[in-house]
């Protein structure tokens, strides 16, 4: 294959995207982003300093600064720190703002894997491999749980359940499926069949996928 290959891994919260864009990333030796992090480092950001997260002219303002340290804050794994991370990716100035950096991600030389909601229409409609990966909202609830629990945070399962079901209803008009994207229900699925699933997908799309000529991913938003 003579052009990069970008993967777009897409879905709502803990449906399991960012484990598989892991294993994705590791299988095809390609870097990986979270974009997720993005905004919940501008969240984390904006409650350090004090200011409140419904007031979208500052949330722009701090994704304007954004600083690649940011990422390193380990409170960016927590859940308040996610629920911080959807209320200002809502903000279309905010979400313009963080949108360049991701690009420029996706269109290093050698390809890269990105983990996000709206990989695959609006920061890289032309990339090779478009996933969409889903389960059902009791089921991700559970798995949220376990993995905050593991952490030791001190979490109920049915209010990350109200969380979700918030967060789902705040970030839909950026959780929009490519009509390419191959979709992958992982509400019945281990880790490692879900893995397992992707993979093959991937594999199989990267076979019968034709590279874009050069530049034509410059039509992207």
């Amino acid at each position: 294959m003579s052009q990069p290959l970008v993967i777009a891994v897409d879905g709502p919260a803990a449906s399991g995207k960012g484990t598989i864009a892991k294993r994705l990333a590791g299988e095809f030796h390609l870097p990986m982003l979270d974009t997720g992090l993005l905004y919940r480092a501008v969240g984390q950001h904006m409650a350090d300093l004090g200011l409140d997260l419904d007031d979208e002219a500052a949330a722009e303002r701090i994704a304007r600064g954004f600083a690649l340290e940011w990422l390193v804050d380990e409170r960016l794994r927590t859940r308040a720190a996610g629920e911080q991370a959807s209320r200002v990716a809502r903000y279309p100035g905010l979400r313009r703002a963080l949108r360049q950096f991701q690009q420029d991600f996706a269109r290093q030389p050698g390809g890269a894997v990105l983990d996000g909601r709206d990989i695959g229409t609006v920061i890289a409609p032309w990339a090779g491999v478009k996933l969409w990966i889903d389960a059902d909202v009791g089921v991700r609830a559970h798995r949220r749980f376990r993995e905050l629990a593991g952490r030791g945070e001190t979490v109920e399962e049915a209010q990350i359940l109200a969380d979700l079901v918030a967060r789902d209803a705040r970030d839909a008009p950026q959780m929009q499926i490519a009509a390419d994207a191959i979709r992958l229900d992982t509400t019945c699925l281990g880790v490692e069949e879900a893995v397992a699933a992707a993979l093959a997908a991937v594999k199989a799309r990267v076979q019968t996928w034709e590279a874009p000529a050069s530049g034509a991913d410059e039509a992207g938003p």
